[in-house]
């Protein structure tokens, strides 16, 4: 069965977290779908890397997405908390799906009120924006159906964990094996 990841693109994501998870999951099976938010297919991040988008927001629906995931970055972070669209997505998600963020996007979900009372990591010295989060300096943090990651950094670790959950332990140990990477080195 293919698994489908829906990433958010705004001006000023960081590129890193974003394009290391839609490799690896791409890598795993999923079907990726880069979808910019910024109003055009083009988007450039925080370090002036601009990336296509496979889709603009609107274009299509996202209710068919296991997972929908939020890459950090400045002011990128900003501009998703701030487009109605993401959150209604995100918040739809949440009841049903997965929902993942890394870096300084964690502040996204704490915003919504979607990590009250859970653990959950992000970018260091973000914690005051975490609200009622019960913040963890682990590299990647899973609470139900919640998956934080630290920052760029922990990029391909908190995509290894999306594709374990979305995927399964082999999986994710297949793809590890591929991309020649090892958490102990």
């Amino acid at each position: 069965m293919k698994k489908e990841a829906v990433i958010f693109l705004a001006e000023g994501f960081e590129e890193v977290e974003a394009l290391a998870v839609v490799d690896v999951l791409r890598r795993a099976g999923a079907v990726v779908r880069m979808v910019s938010v910024s109003g055009k297919k083009y988007v450039t991040g925080s370090h002036q890397i601009c990336v296509q988008a496979d889709e603009v927001f609107g274009e299509k629906t996202y209710e068919e997405a296991d997972v929908v995931i939020l890459p950090g970055g400045m002011p990128g972070t900003l501009h998703l908390k701030a487009h109605e669209g993401v959150r209604s997505v995100v918040k739809r998600a949440a009841k049903e799906k997965v929902v993942a963020a890394i870096c300084a996007a964690p502040t996204v979900l704490a915003d919504m009120g979607l990590l009250e009372g859970k653990e959950a990591t992000c970018y260091p010295g973000m914690e005051k924006d975490m609200c009622k989060a019960v913040c963890r300096e682990e590299k990647v943090v899973q609470s139900g159906n919640i998956i934080t990651g630290r920052g760029l950094g922990t990029a391909i670790d908190f995509a290894l964990k999306l594709t374990e959950v979305l995927f399964g332990r082999e999986q994710e140990e297949k793809v590890r094996e591929t991309i020649v990477y090892s958490a102990q080195e």
